[in-house]
């Protein structure tokens, strides 16, 4: 009997090569999540030493021009944190949009990966079955020579 072969082959190994671009970009993704995490865990503490040593500073005493100067610069510092959040939550989307993908691609691949399996089953058990009637013509014919001798 000739050896198995998938029908679905190539699809199967486009549904792998795809499954592994998605994979591969959602970890691209991830990586852009982790970073701009980063950023604003360095934007918020940023403007918590600011604000503390604005505030050690309001005790001694400062002009009002340096107070204002500084009071503009949390303002900026404020602006770069809400920039910083909205990014994250993009990044965070697409990271989640790519995480459904890849699902959805892994589920596609597994199904015809299912199938092939199943396949592979029912050819085995068919050459297991074409064998065993092999051997069993071969073992009656056997005895039919057997017994007219």
């Amino acid at each position: 009997m000739k050896k198995f072969h998938f029908s679905l082959d190539t699809v199967l190994s486009y549904k792998q090569q795809r499954l592994e671009l998605l994979q591969s970009e959602h970890s691209i993704l991830m990586g852009r999540v982790r970073t701009a995490e980063q950023y604003l865990a360095r934007l918020r503490q940023q403007y918590r030493d600011e604000m503390q040593a604005y505030q050690e500073d309001t005790l001694v005493g400062m002009s009002i021009t340096e107070a204002r100067l500084r009071q503009s610069g949390f303002r900026a510092l404020e602006r770069d944190i809400q920039a910083a959040e909205q990014a994250l939550e993009e990044c965070r989307a697409e990271a989640e949009e790519k995480r459904l993908e890849v699902v959805s691609a892994k589920q596609e691949t597994t199904s015809i990966e299912k199938l092939e399996q199943k396949k592979k089953e029912a050819y085995r058990k068919a050459v297991t079955k074409d064998s065993e009637i092999f051997i069993d013509e071969f073992v009656s014919a056997a005895q039919a020579v057997k017994e007219r001798a």
